[in-house]
């Protein structure tokens, strides 16, 4: 039997920040990090990015630390294993190779995976899930073999994603069911600009369709739609939302219908377990309710305070004003607030034209979203400072 003080599940910059979070305040504590992943954390949010379009990328600058971080920080790394079971009474991880990890603290980090659609042929060969490193090494080698391809989605990985490929010059269509991009984000009149300006850089764009299926016998031949449309192409990259990897603790306090459910200091209802990053179920405290965020500087800052929280020495919320950033083509948009409900009032500063501008977001008089496209970093912070004040926070 192994014992750790800490063990952290899922090699994840959620993972790798609550390592650094841990040895911040307690340097003897013993750690285990385990991912299934044979990896160290890398930046995944790079996949989607310049990653894709760099003919020989540096792997090494993906990692978020140098592996002999770990070594110099006294913490183990069991990269490539797999956790089968997970014992929140007797305090117990087992690991695939039959070995058991008995810890005092753990925290999940197993971040989230892509949703399948429920359609036929989702398994056929070169239809593609951006998530993982090699997920995106394989997409760069069939690209660079297939003449045709469709990205299915409308969110900011699709974006990414079909922005990047069409930027190495390959024949790229975006398939998404609604009338406009990143429409759980944008207000109409942004989102179809943004609609446009894909059409401007040469994306065949097919709005409004539904996919009903992927054709081909083991390969893929067709992209079908519900309306009866089919699309020849051989390679598609899916990109239809994430979910949560809660599978290890299942039917269990630790999992709920939006993620694991934790306070405002990232420990679920198990005292000494705490959750972050994908997983993370959190009472927002300045923008109200309770949010789940998918993005990497949430995960990063969530588990630096998860991480100091486990050594018992700091007790630390998390107060953050929700934000997350997307580059597409050479648009740069940084999203600040709450973006979950469609604005009754948007007050635009700039042109759509100039590719410069801010849009507040207001939900009758209240402020709660301010959207920002190639603004600098300054102004970035200052959209959280002018949404504090308008909060009262």
């Amino acid at each position: 039997m192994i014992q750790r003080d800490y063990l952290i599940i899922g090699s994840s910059v959620g993972g790798a920040s609550a390592c650094e979070g841990i040895r911040r305040h307690d340097k003897r504590g013993s750690v285990t990090l385990v991912g299934a992943e044979v990896f160290p954390p890398y930046k995944r949010w790079i996949l989607s990015k310049s990653f894709l379009r760099e003919k020989d990328p540096n792997l090494k600058k993906l990692q978020e630390f140098d592996e002999r971080w770990y070594s110099a920080h006294k913490i183990e790394t069991r990269f490539g294993t797999v956790v089968t079971q997970f014992n929140i009474e007797r305090r117990l991880a087992v690991l695939a190779n039959g070995e058991s990890i008995e810890f005092n603290k753990a925290c999940l980090a197993m971040g989230s995976r892509p949703v399948r659609p429920p359609v036929a042929g989702v398994g056929l060969g070169n239809v593609i899930y951006l998530r993982t490193l090699r997920d995106a090494l394989a997409l760069k080698e069939m690209a660079s073999l297939e003449k045709s391809l469709m990205v299915v989605g409308g969110g900011l990985l699709a974006c990414e994603a079909a922005a990047s490929l069409r930027m190495m010059k390959l024949k790229v269509g975006l398939m998404h069911r609604d009338s406009y991009l990143l429409n759980r984000y944008l207000d109409p009149e942004t989102g179809t600009w943004l609609t446009d300006y894909f059409a401007k850089h040469g994306v065949a764009m097919s709005m409004g369709e539904s996919l009903n299926g992927f054709e081909g016998k083991t390969i893929l031949r067709n992209i079908q739609t519900k309306s009866g449309n089919r699309f020849p192409v051989s390679l598609a990259v899916v990109a239809c939302g994430a979910e949560p990897n809660l599978d290890l603790v299942r039917n269990t306090p630790l999992a709920g219908p939006h993620g694991s459910p934790v306070t405002d200091y990232l420990e679920t209802e198990e005292k000494g377990i705490y959750a972050v990053g994908d997983l993370a179920f959190y009472p927002d405290r300045i923008m109200g309710g309770v949010r789940r965020q998918t993005h990497w500087e949430n995960a990063r800052k969530q588990g630096l305070i998860a991480g100091a929280n486990m050594t018992g020495k700091k007790r630390i919320r998390y107060e953050q004003i929700p934000s997350f950033w997307t580059e597409i083509f050479d648009l740069r948009m940084d999203f600040v607030g709450d973006f979950s409900v469609l604005p009754s009032r948007v007050d635009l500063q700039g042109t759509y034209a100039k590719k410069k501008f801010v849009a507040r977001y207001y939900q009758g008089d209240k402020l709660r979203g301010i959207l920002l496209c190639d603004q600098p970093p300054r102004e970035v912070e200052s959209a959280k400072t002018q949404l504090r004040h308008a909060l009262g926070k």
